[in-house]
């Protein structure tokens, strides 16, 4: 069996997706790269909203699509044509999974909601990904990342001390919500596999942020206080987090009393170790601002590569704060492999933190243009309304 065979354990499964954005898309991503067939249905014309999502673009496309959608194969299909929705149902009819996180409702008024696709194909796994939940009185509000990640709570952790409250800088979210629903269909099929039976999955972006909040949400309910916010460290260990050098930051994880030990002694204050209000993790918790400022003066006198060698050498865990072009100068970076070529352009993307006996999914063709497939699965434009014929 060749590498890329062995890479692809999910070759032979048949995904639909109509997906928009990030985190529909994402899901069926995961599935594809783990060698899934999958169609993504499109609105002729314009597509996936974002194709638009720019710039950057990559050869007339955002590189924000290209990243989401590279493996799939494009189906434009107007659903409001009754040839197209009737190809649409034979299709599912053939499909093992299902993948849709589009408004709350549009589907079912169309009859592609789960109970229809489910009846017409009973081996089918239907998943949807909502805003804030599969039910509820919020069931049916749209929402986009920045919306639930302040609904969740995740503003009002992130930031700095002093400063207003700030969401999180990637898609945490979206690729969150995407990676759960991925591991939802895989465990359905899974199950599958024994009983011969399909099943709904439904997940959440609100969801995936309270699952991402679950420690501060424990502790909340253990005490009733709010988290304060903390820019780089961590509220329940000290040392951990990031401390300004002469020329940058590094950040110090000094987890447990033997690594705190050593801090002190590459500090020049090996006391600490036994101060009473620095010796266990519980007292300089206790004690934070204190050693915290006493630590930070000591750390502004010597350069951030003085401080990573020190820190390194005496076994501290620790690292420079990287811009994205240090990170894929890293000869690690390079190590893994992580970073893929798309076959036939020049633009490297991220693949999948996954390998299979040391071979990572590679990635298989491009994303593809709107509706490139629909001659080759016999969807003919003369089936489309004039208005939208390319």
């Amino acid at each position: 069996m060749a590498d890329n065979d062995m890479a692809q354990p999910l070759a032979g499964i048949r995904v639909v997706e109509i997906g928009q954005n990030i985190a529909g898309p994402y899901a069926s991503e995961i599935l594809s790269s783990l060698g899934a067939e999958v169609i993504k249905i499109e609105r002729p014309g314009t597509g996936d909203d974002a194709r638009g999502w720019g710039p950057p673009f990559w050869r007339g496309t955002a590189t924000t699509f290209q990243a989401m959608n590279h493996g799939k194969k494009s189906i434009a299909l107007d659903l409001r044509n009754a040839c197209h929705v009737q190809w649409l149902r034979g299709r599912v009819a053939k499909a093992d999974v299902f993948i849709q996180n589009m408004r709350p409702g549009s589907l079912q008024a169309l009859g592609l909601g789960p109970s229809e696709l489910c009846a017409l194909n009973p081996r089918l796994i239907y998943c949807s990904l909502w805003a804030f939940g599969h039910k509820g009185p919020m069931q049916m509000a749209p929402g986009y990342e920045p919306m639930v990640q302040a609904f969740a709570g995740i503003f009002s952790i992130n930031g700095p001390e002093a400063g207003p409250p700030a969401r999180v800088g990637m898609q945490v979210l979206d690729l969150g919500t995407g990676m759960w629903a991925a591991l939802g269909c895989m465990a359905a099929l899974l199950r599958r596999a024994s009983t011969g039976q399909g099943c709904v999955v439904d997940t959440s972006l609100f969801e995936t942020a309270l699952t991402w909040l679950q420690v501060m949400m424990a502790g909340f309910q253990a005490t009733g206080k709010q988290p304060q916010r903390h820019r780089s460290g961590n509220p329940n260990v000290v040392v951990f987090q990031a401390l300004s050098t002469k020329d940058g930051e590094v950040v110090v994880a000094a987890a447990n009393d033997r690594l705190f030990a050593k801090l002190a002694r590459v500090a020049g204050r090996p006391e600490w170790a036994s101060d009473p209000r620095f010796a266990s993790n519980t007292l300089r918790v206790q004690h934070k601002d204190d050693l915290l400022a006493q630590l930070q003066a000591i750390f502004k006198t010597r350069s951030s590569q003085d401080w990573t060698d020190a820190l390194e050498q005496a076994g501290i865990p620790c690292a420079p704060i990287h811009d994205f072009r240090q990170v894929m100068d890293q000869p690690q970076t390079e190590a893994i492999g992580i970073f893929q070529n798309i076959p036939g352009m020049d633009l490297r993307i991220v693949g999948l933190p996954l390998s299979f006996d040391g071979t990572r999914p590679p990635v298989r063709h491009r994303a593809p243009h709107i509706g490139e497939h629909n001659q080759d699965m016999g969807i003919a434009l003369a089936d489309q309304p004039p208005g939208d014929r390319q």
